[in-house]
């Protein structure tokens, strides 16, 4: 490749380089030691010397050099892995350069001119290859190099960073380099001329740890066959963090494609660098920390200050700016947050800079109040930038509200607390405008609605509780919802009236959850409000099939209608579902497992004496399971309930996190004393029972009130006192410190482990279905699983993108009725087939040459199904049972029919892997007699069309694969007399059935010979006399008969199958 050019001095140079070729003013030269024929000791040093010292000679062995005559000084202008690139340079520079050369004058000019040639080569190279997007794109390009060298993956495997690091081998440091790519991370060392080189698919990767490496932090990497450690890195933080992303998304793409939500971006592997990783991970940060719509892009970040009224000063921060948002948050996450919908947005202006206010903006918003920024660094840009979003929006909502929605609407437009609430609750009305008035006076002191100041002040409102009145609104403020119902005018109508009348699986599913919904609530003892409860639910299952209804939606939408209009829940049970807890609500829960192993990464954080005593802490993330699906609504009575829902829309999933925590705080001493999950469950259950929300300055309970509380608080004293007030208190403030920046950050490292769980479940279930059918040993089975799932991934890897979504669509099946999804099933195409075939064929190589026909013959009897793929099953059962090897010798390519035949006799001992069901008879003559029988029956019911006839063309390639089929076996000489006894049989039974032929019967024999497309005058024989005559071999019986031992055809296999399909398509690429 073109280098920029490097000034080296030509006399030290000359100790390590030999020169292959010269002229007046360029040099080729080879390293010393590279391709001598001996491996002479200055190649050891200067291989040793180079990767000590990070050079590039000892992987880029051949280079070009750039010489001015009488000049001790040259600049290195090319290198090159092999000969034959240096020297395609080399003419190039002959060609092109050298006869210009001369007409210069002065030397200094000639290498000004050629040295200009060079970077102008090399800046057309970069925009065509992915150097282009990185930070340094001449290190990148020579990174890029060594890794196609060194591991020989094709070039769509694109290359997304590197890192120097050490490798440790038990207590020996290997120094190399870490390369990490969109589907791989790859280690290389070359020390003392040891070579040392490994990849590691992301597919394989189980869990990611940053553990303690001696005196260093290193990176642990753990597959399911062993663990990995790396140390020795610039900056830790960030390798572990790209590291996590990477793993992250290659697992979310390659496994869960169909349930987990990718970037755009990031849904297009070959558009991956690290800049996009990083600028990822701030959006991710950020979708988290505001809680906004998943579709929204981070634009502009900022360093400023926001004029606060409440504090009469200005407080710094970071500005974030999306589509549709202007998002501020203070230095300390959560100290001040706000949010600014461009929806509400009426202008934004530049003010006059002072030395008081640098580099004002204003912002002004509907409800005519204005925010002031300063100390914006490239304002002008950004205000330009913001004012063209700005007038998209204005335009596009002046487009939606001209539009008028004339269709009668079938909303309830009152929330149903106002309708259904008790007695009870006008008792403490007291109490409620208490609430109301402090609510008030946060309002007038930090605004009111979504563009409010959120600051710690209302995290303490909030959790004394939120006024019943004001709840409905302050959800929606909270959530943001508002603007979603804002910018969707008429839209859930829409969705009410579309989805009225259709039946599915979701509605099933929502008519037979409605009534157990709150069932003691009386809004949902009335047909009122399980009619809007059914209208919000199967509105959602119609927006969005992928989510459709998952359980605990009816709980969570119940109480969303309690305090919202309809149209109101709605909206907010999509913010819930959708942004809020992503994940949680597709066919696999795979955000609650997430959470659930957050949750015990915090338990060992925060709580290390109960870790500690309850080792295996999934027993208590179980428990908890339903604490994050129904957000303690389904564990907590009601009213409790409800405010720790307040925390929730206020905090979001941090708040549950804090409760939890809270909760197994206050149980601790109990939980480190249990034997079993049973009695966890009992002590938190009886806990949570307990709590009550009840407030201290609230009115005395009447006397059946006080005198039942006395008989409950006599039966359990140690939760007498448990208020939920109290206990959200204290999980502030002991676990407030908690933030969405680490929550977001072992959210992407635990995902890996569940992703990976869900993934060996579905092999076991694969497994078990197989095992019983075929006589392979599970080991062996489950390590054909992982090469029949490796070549599923290769297509996704780096097929064309056609060819990796096929492959990705075949993996997920649906129901007979198309409304669910089931297990994830892999599945593999005809020229995957052929290519896993070829490793796993159990005859010797000698038979290659035949082996593409037969496989595209077998892979016709395996696919039943007419899709054009293959399962697992299928896959197993040829394996276990290749009874359909003897129909694919047939000619017959299209006609998958053939592999139902009962012609092809299970009972018979033609098998390669599985042994007769029944001991071999003695006399052969009788059990031939048995067989013809047999056929004979089959004959007479007519149930399947028989195989064709085989012509003398085809008899004689059908022994050449036999005799093939014996070379090197242990029984050589028997098994060849075997075969030519049989052939001589099937040649004279053939011969014999040809002169039986009279020639009365010529138009029957034409007819025949015309159907099965053979000339008149050749021979036939049967499958049936094929049959029969190779039983009447002993030693053919055997061999067939004897079990074949895959394990080294595997081994083989693991090490291969990369190199075979990545050669493969590296060629494709290139032909193309």
């Amino acid at each position: 490749m073109w280098l920029k050019p490097e000034e080296v001095v030509l006399k030290n140079a000359l100790k390590l380089w030999v020169t292959e070729r010269s002229n007046d003013f360029f040099l080729l030269q080879r390293r010393r030691g590279h391709g001598e024929s001996t491996g002479r000791i200055t190649g050891l040093l200067v291989g040793a010397l180079d990767t000590v010292l990070d050079s590039n000679a000892r992987v880029i062995p051949f280079r070009i050099l750039l010489q001015v005559p009488g000049s001790q000084i040259s600049w290195v202008i090319a290198s090159g892995a092999a000969i034959e690139e240096v020297n395609k340079h080399w003419d190039w520079l002959v060609h092109n350069l050298l006869h210009s050369l001369s007409v210069f004058e002065n030397k200094e000019d000639v290498a000004s001119f050629v040295k200009g040639k060079v970077k102008g080569l090399i800046a057309e190279e970069v925009r065509s290859r992915q150097a282009a997007q990185e930070d340094d794109p001449e290190k990148f390009r020579e990174a890029l190099l060594k890794f196609e060298l060194h591991f020989g993956l094709p070039s769509s495997e694109k290359l997304v960073t590197f890192y120097s690091c050490c490798c440790w081998k038990g207590r020996v440091p290997r120094q190399g380099f870490l390369y990490l790519s969109i589907n791989h991370m790859a280690f290389y060392s070359f020390l003392l001329g040891k070579e040392v080189k490994f990849i590691i698919p992301w597919a394989d990767v189980m869990r990611l740890e940053r553990v303690s490496a001696g005196l260093t932090e290193a990176i642990r990497v753990s597959t399911r066959q062993r663990q990995r450690e790396f140390s020795m890195f610039l900056n830790l933080d960030e390798t572990f963090g790209v590291i996590g992303q990477l793993a992250d998304i290659a697992l979310r793409r390659l496994l869960d494609s169909e349930g987990l939500e990718l970037d755009r971006v990031l849904q297009q592997p070959t558009r991956i660098t690290k800049r996009i990783l990083e600028e990822q991970a701030i959006r991710e940060y950020v979708l988290a920390l505001f809680r906004l719509p998943r579709a929204e892009k981070l634009h502009e970040v900022a360093s400023c200050a926001v004029w606060t009224p409440h504090a009469r000063c200005h407080t710094s921060g970071t500005l974030y700016t999306t589509d549709s948002y202007l998002c501020f948050s203070g230095r300390e996450e959560g100290s001040c947050i706000l949010i600014i919908p461009l929806s509400e947005v009426v202008s934004i202006e530049k003010a006059e800079s002072t030395s008081s206010l640098p580099n004002p903006i204003i912002v002004s918003i509907r409800t005519k109040k204005a925010f002031q920024l300063i100390e914006l660094q490239n304002r002008d840009e950004l205000v330009d930038n913001l004012n063209t979003r700005l007038r998209a929006m204005q335009w596009k909502q002046s487009m939606f509200r001209s539009r008028k929605d004339s269709r009668k609407s079938l909303v309830f437009e009152l929330s149903l607390f106002t309708c259904f609430c008790s007695v009870q609750k006008w008792i403490m009305r007291l109490l409620e405008q208490v609430k109301e008035r402090l609510w008030n006076s946060h309002f007038s002191d930090f605004g009111r609605g979504v563009h409010m100041f959120r600051t710690e002040k209302i995290q303490r409102l909030v959790a004394m509780g939120i006024p019943e009145s004001l709840r409905g609104e302050l959800w929606m403020t909270f959530s943001d919802a508002c603007s979603e119902l804002d910018s969707h005018q008429g839209n859930y109508t829409s969705l009410v009236q579309k989805s009225m009348g259709q039946n599915s699986l979701a509605t099933e599913e929502i008519e037979r959850d409605l009534h157990r919904s709150l069932p003691d609530h009386p809004a949902f003892q009335n047909p009122t409000g399980i009619a809007a409860l059914r209208r919000v639910l199967t509105a959602y299952a119609h927006r969005n099939p992928k989510i459709g209804y998952c359980q605990s939606m009816n709980i969570l939408a119940s109480v969303l209608l309690l305090y919202a209009k309809e149209e109101e829940a709605f909206w907010l049970l999509v913010a819930v579902c959708e942004r809020m807890l992503p994940d949680y609500f597709n066919r696999r829960v795979i955000g609650a497992q997430v959470d659930q192993s957050v949750f015990e990464e915090l338990i060992r954080e925060r709580l290390p004496e109960l870790a500690e005593h309850v080792p295996d802490l999934s027993s208590l993330s179980s428990v908890s399971l339903s604490w994050f699906l129904t957000l303690f609504l389904s564990v907590l009575p009601f009213h409790s309930a409800v405010r720790v829902v307040d925390c929730f829309f206020f905090h979001g999933i941090k708040a549950i996190f804090q409760l939890g925590l809270a909760v197994l705080e206050a149980n601790a001493a109990a939980l480190c004393a249990c034997t079993d999950e049973g009695q966890a469950l009992m002590i938190l259950t009886s806990f949570l029972d307990k709590v009550g929300s009840k407030a201290p300055f609230s009115p005395p309970p009447s006397p059946t009130a006080a005198e039942e509380s006395s008989h409950s608080e006599a039966d359990s004293p140690a939760t007498r006192h448990i208020n939920i007030i109290d206990l959200i208190n204290e999980s502030y403030e002991k676990f407030g410190d908690l933030t969405v920046r680490h929550i977001e950050r072992l959210r992407c490292q635990n995902r890996i482990r569940v992703l990976q769980a869900h993934e060996d479940t579905a092999k076991e279930n694969a497994l078990r279905l197989v095992t019983s059918e075929v006589s392979i040993t599970p080991d062996v089975l489950s390590d054909i699983y992982d090469l029949f799932k490796t070549e599923h991934f290769i297509s996704l890897y780096w097929g064309d993108s056609s060819s990796a979504a096929a492959a990705e669509a075949a993996a997920w099946s649906h129901t007979t009725s198309g409304r669910s999804f089931i297990e994830r099933q892999y599945r593999l195409d005809r020229a995957q087939f052929k290519s896993l075939y070829g490793l796993l064929v159990p005859w010797p190589g000698d038979l290659t040459q035949h082996n593409d026909t037969v496989a595209n013959r077998t892979f016709t009897l395996l696919d039943q199904d007419h899709d054009n793929l293959v399962t697992f099953r299928e896959f197993a059962g040829w394996l276990g049972s290749p009874a359909c090897v003897s129909s694919a010798l047939t000619e017959s390519e299209n006609d998958p029919s053939l592999m139902k035949s009962p012609l092809l006799s299970t009972n018979r001992p033609l098998y390669l892997t599985k042994k007769m069901s029944g001991e071999v008879k003695e006399n052969y003559q009788e059990q031939l007699k048995q067989m013809l029988q047999d056929l004979a029956k089959e004959k007479e019911k007519d149930v399947e069309k028989p195989l064709p006839l085989m012509n003398q063309r085809e008899f004689i390639q059908f022994c050449k694969t036999l005799y093939g089929m014996f070379h090197g076996e242990s029984e050589e000489n028997e098994l060849f007399q075997a075969i030519a006894t049989v052939t001589s049989l099937v040649l004279q039974i053939g011969e014999a059935s040809h002169r039986a032929h009279t020639p009365g019967s010529e138009e029957t024999n034409q007819e025949e010979a015309k159907e099965s497309k053979m000339p008149s005058e050749e021979w036939t024989v049967s499958y049936a006399q094929i049959l029969a005559s190779l039983l009447t071999e002993q030693a053919l019986v055997n061999f067939f008969e004897k079990t074949v031992d895959l394990s080294e055809k595997i081994v083989d296999a693991k090490e291969k199958q990369y190199q075979q399909r990545a050669g493969l398509l590296t060629l494709q690429q290139r032909r193309s």
